[in-house]
């Protein structure tokens, strides 16, 4: 979506705590991707929650009662940015355990022989857990990406699904790679041979609003740490997909089916704090949009916000894009584009010139927050025919970065790749 309405940026940073703190504050984090700086509203929660309501929730005392009702709203709001039901949302310690559960999940649906299909391009959260469902009789189809782009091609996979197809795994926006992909056009396709379709959404979420509707996945998997919240995974199912699941936790809790994908008890009171990442949302579009009614939906906001966020976004990249693209022996992974609707801004990229590892330092040195190695995307890089150990470099922004902070990894890099 597209706004000609600016970012504030002065009061996007002034609501996250970090920008106040000095030494925290002195770096250019330019590492959003691996996990972003907590708003203001989630930072409250948080000492709110560990303060009153640090205890067992579903009791009828009053610290019990106060976690129930913080870790109810969260489930309703946090549902209602996804366009989706409050029992649709699972939450559990992280992404990577919370597809270890699901695959585990969903392998009694499927027969010796049934088929799924799994990219190259996947963090090995959305990966790994399918891959080892070979060992289980299930034949596993890889969707590879380009050697040189890493980038997959929506025309492979005709070629990848039939009527054996039980599932289809793939990214939003790689972690490496950072291209959006057609979720909405693959979901159509995997649902017409009666497959479902499970979307990692963790590095696309932070820039863009999520409509699980529009998109049409049956699950769509969140890290609410890398996106301005406490550190805790998110997963969207279908309603109607939910009962069809193999019960996960205590046998005694089998009907119930808020508890199918929580195999133990997870952190209550952070669980409560992810309502605060809607309220740091909705902070923001009170201010950007102070004519707003008020009548609009979660979805419509975050929607509204997230065209000013992509804006801002793309005039952060374009820069670092022109400068990456623009030099020989530079190898920007991914879409060549800065637009916003094209990529997300995380830029990993390869240099003949120098090392990523030496090129990380230089950018420490310079109080650029980054990162290189492979980032999970083990297959992705390996596939790319680099180095795992040495990898490639990340730079990654969000909505409150400044110009400022991404001129000074430009200061770095320009002399030395």
């Amino acid at each position: 979506m597209t706004t000609d309405r600016l970012l504030d940026l002065d009061f996007v940073r002034s609501q996250v705590p970090a920008f106040s703190d000095p030494d925290t504050a002195r770096w250019a984090h330019l590492e959003n991707a691996g996990g972003s700086y907590a708003a203001g509203p989630v930072v409250d929660l948080i000492a709110s929650l560990f303060v009153t309501a640090k205890v067992q929730p579903s009791w009828d005392f009053g610290p019990s009662k106060a976690a129930t009702a913080a870790m109810q709203r969260a489930r309703e709001v946090m549902a209602a940015t996804f366009n989706a039901g409050p029992d649709e949302i699972h939450f559990g310690p992280s992404t990577s355990q919370n597809t270890f559960v699901l695959a585990q999940a969903m392998r009694p649906m499927w027969a010796e022989g049934d088929e799924i299909v799994v990219t190259e391009q996947d963090h090995e959260a959305n990966s790994g857990v399918w891959r080892r469902l070979a060992a289980t009789g299930i034949t596993v189809r890889d969707w590879k990406v380009d050697p040189v782009t890493g980038l997959l091609d929506p025309a492979d996979l005709d070629e990848l699904i039939g009527d054996r197809t039980r599932l289809v795994a793939m990214t939003h926006a790689s972690n490496v790679a950072a291209t959006i992909n057609p979720v909405a056009d693959v979901a159509r396709r995997v649902h017409a041979v009666g497959g479902h379709l499970v979307v990692d959404g963790v590095s696309f979420a932070p820039h863009g609003g999520v409509d699980v509707a529009a998109l049409e996945c049956d699950v769509y998997l969140y890290s609410a740490y890398k996106t301005y919240g406490p550190h805790v995974g998110m997963m969207y199912v279908r309603g109607a997909l939910l009962p069809q699941l193999a019960h996960q936790g205590h046998f005694f809790n089998e009907s119930h089916l808020d508890t199918r994908l929580t195999p133990a008890g997870p952190d209550h009171a952070m669980i409560g704090a992810t309502a605060g990442i809607v309220d740091y949302y909705d902070l923001l579009h009170a201010h950007h949009f102070p004519d707003a009614s008020g009548s609009t939906s979660a979805v419509e906001r975050i929607r509204e916000m997230s065209g000013i966020f992509a804006a801002h976004e793309s005039s952060l990249m374009a820069p670092l894009v022109d400068l990456l693209t623009g030099r020989d022996g530079v190898r920007l992974i991914g879409s060549q584009s800065a637009d916003a609707t094209v990529r997300a801004p995380t830029l990993a990229f390869t240099s003949e010139r120098r090392s990523s590892a030496s090129i990380y330092d230089a950018l420490i040195a310079a109080e650029v927050s980054c990162g290189h190695g492979h980032f999970y995307a083990h297959r992705l890089v390996t596939a790319l025919g680099l180095d795992l150990d040495d990898g490639v470099v990340r730079v990654s922004m969000v909505h409150y970065n400044t110009p400022e902070e991404v001129a000074r990894a430009l200061e770095v890099l320009e002399p030395l790749i």
